[in-house]
């Protein structure tokens, strides 16, 4: 298992790429509505600046009616530790049935992600975020991978990771990567479907025009930041504004 600990630690950095942050702050009521839920495992509280290694919401297939909150930060069954200081956050499309971080849980557990935005940071000068929505400002669900852990003193930890893609137009001027947001009629299909072919088909770019960015304060910069002031817009659309 040292070769694949290896292997796993050697793309750590590769694929802490992006989406490093997001947000669930949709009304619960609304939540469970459009994502046909009947409650969680857990009470439902906002978040306006989910970070790596806390936990957030995902649906599974075992669970496809409520949500469960699991630890961003994917850690492989066959890890021997948690690594702390390089969660593995994302996982990339084009490669995802061939790393061996990710091909068992693209086979078996995928899960959605619901969020209702995600922020990205440009990099020239001041690094100045900016949030990511659908144009209607309906939640979405983004596309990911989750296993569970479980440590040699018996501790047993639920993870998951968001899959990214290539940028859509509205992205890239920002960043060359996004995360996977999969189209509500394909969530079924996401969860159920064992076909990869099939799966690697619905992980593509969401299109721009069914989304919209702003400015945000750059107080979402720290992961410590949480409350309603994160998710205000400081400017529309304007991205150098």
């Amino acid at each position: 298992m040292s070769g694949q600990t290896g292997i796993y630690t050697n793309f750590i950095e590769k694929l802490r790429i992006m989406c490093g942050r997001f947000s669930l702050t949709t009304e619960e009521q609304r939540l469970n509505e459009f994502f046909k839920l009947s409650g969680g495992t857990e009470r439902y509280v906002p978040r306006y600046n989910g970070a790596p290694t806390q936990q957030m919401a995902v649906i599974t297939a075992g669970e496809p009616n409520r949500l469960q909150y699991f630890r961003w930060g994917l850690v492989p069954s066959w890890s021997k530790e948690i690594l702390k200081s390089t969660p593995v956050i994302n996982a990339r499309a084009e490669t995802i049935s061939e790393k061996v971080s990710f091909r068992k849980a693209f086979k078996s557990s995928r899960c959605l992600v619901p969020a209702d935005g995600f922020y990205e940071w440009t990099r020239a000068g001041k690094k100045q975020p900016y949030r990511f929505v659908m144009a209607d400002d309906s939640p979405f669900a983004m596309a990911g991978l989750w296993e569970t852990w479980k440590g040699a003193n018996g501790e047993i930890v639920n993870s998951f990771a968001i899959i990214t893609t290539g940028p859509n137009t509205l992205m890239e001027p920002v960043h060359n990567r996004m995360p996977v947001i999969l189209r509500q009629k394909d969530y079924e299909d996401w969860l159920l479907n064992k076909d990869q072919e099939s799966l690697k088909s619905l992980l593509v770019p969401f299109p721009a025009k069914g989304m919209r960015m702003y400015k945000v304060s750059d107080m979402v910069n720290s992961v410590k930041a949480e409350g309603p002031e994160l998710i205000k817009p400081l400017s529309e659309t304007n991205l150098f504004g």
